[in-house]
């Protein structure tokens, strides 16, 4: 079919050895003409693979990491850009750690050295703030490191696995992991928030537009991200596309999900799906028919789900409340500006219930939340120029399109 994207999966055993992993992501490569036209021009070829995580809470099932890409798809996918490519390679990740020189976190170190391939750790990178191409969905631009910014080329290599917050977390979600922390970016929550971080997602999709996208699907994870190790699965797959929201799209639906569609559906019972932001902003798509498309594998590959960590009718109540609360700040931002400028705060009700210079929040928002639970908190860093952007816009549309049916709410 003629299409604009591109999408291969195929079949590839847990226990295969290295040999096996890389002929498998080959076969899965190949077709990718587009992904290997844009790598062939690159002169430096950045590389964000989901791997970063503290080495006591690595979870193993059967032998490969559960949450995290697997040494044998890293060694295939270096490999093969090795073999194909002649550009200067680099892996790159704003780590858990928050420590410029802990490496320790970093679980594909002894893949990287033995392909002589460079770590840059985000942290130590200089911040660049880039604006999203063609405009922003939620933010006219971001802190990310500045090296990731001007790499060629991005590729985004993710396991595939469900998320409690976000229902599902692919390529695209994977690239959250290049946010820059404060002092020179923002605090994680920041963006990791209810409203904005399905667009935001969408604009980070923009401005990276990878390259090539991999799935690691051989033993993945249910339920959600992290965990105990709740939730395993063997799915003996492997995914590449030459678009990240088409690819996710596939992702989704060999997990058993549609990617179109949004929330209070499975498996996004916390917001919306960040595929279908992206694709309504123009950026990519979540239709299968729309995608060049095909399997060796049949869906689904394994029982995913998203745990629902929360009541429906509270979650509905949070994302309605955070809406009005940025809506509230748009319309008092000189009042509030005059009295926290350069903090960050968290609105409830109109009123500032807490602020800080760094935006370190060391309670949790369900305790700093009171007595009114259900009331959502939105997090702002007080800029009096508003440098950021926000498109305040998102949060009337997230109130217009709220359910008003009783069944749901």
């Amino acid at each position: 079919m003629q299409s604009d994207f591109r999408v291969r999966a195929v079949s590839c055993d847990y226990r295969s050895a290295d040999d096996e992993v890389y002929a498998a992501l080959k076969r899965a490569t190949d077709p990718l003409v587009k992904s290997w036209e844009r790598l062939g021009k690159a002169r430096r070829i950045a590389i964000k693979f989901n791997q970063d995580w503290q080495p006591d809470k690595v979870i193993y099932h059967l032998g490969q990491r559960q949450q995290l890409v697997s040494d044998t798809v890293a060694r295939a996918t270096l490999r093969l850009l090795r073999e194909r490519t002649k550009a200067e390679l680099f892996v790159t990740d704003v780590g858990v750690s928050g420590k410029p020189d802990d490496l320790r976190d970093v679980t594909i170190m002894p893949v990287l050295q033995e392909f002589d391939v460079p770590f840059i750790n985000g942290h130590s990178d200089p911040v660049e703030w880039a604006e999203v191409p063609g405009g922003g969905l939620m933010f006219d631009k971001y802190p990310l490191p500045r090296s990731s910014i001007e790499a060629d080329e991005m590729i985004s290599v993710q396991k595939l696995k469900n998320h409690a917050f976000m229902g599902i977390t692919l390529c695209l979600k994977n690239l959250f992991g290049l946010m820059k922390l404060q002092p020179e970016g923002r605090p994680r929550p920041y963006y990791h928030h209810l409203v904005r971080m399905p667009y935001m997602l969408a604009d980070l999709g923009r401005i990276y537009d990878p390259a090539l996208n991999i799935i690691d699907g051989l033993v993945c994870q249910a339920g959600e991200e992290w965990g105990k190790g709740e939730n395993p699965l063997v799915c003996n797959t492997l995914v590449a596309g030459d678009h990240v929201i088409a690819t996710d799209a596939v992702g989704a639906h060999l997990m058993g999900h549609d990617p179109q569609s949004d929330w209070l559906t499975e498996p996004f019972h916390r917001d919306r799906n960040a595929l279908l932001c992206a694709a309504e902003g123009g950026f990519g798509t979540v239709d299968l028919n729309r995608i060049d498309w095909s399997a060796e594998v049949q869906a689904p590959v394994g029982k995913f789900f998203s745990k629902i960590t929360d009541p429906k009718h509270i979650v509905v109540s949070w994302r309605r409340t955070t809406a009005e609360q940025g809506l509230y700040y748009r319309d008092h931002m000189q009042e509030i500006v005059s009295k926290y400028p350069g903090e960050y705060i968290l609105l409830q009700m109109g009123e500032v219930k807490w602020h800080d210079k760094m935006g370190n929040i060391w309670e949790s928002r369900r305790r700093l939340a009171g007595s009114h639970p259900e009331e959502g908190m939105w997090l702002k860093y007080v800029d009096p120029d508003e440098s950021e952007g926000e498109h305040y816009q998102v949060y009337e549309r997230t109130l217009a399109n709220m359910p008003q049916h009783a069944e749901v709410i």
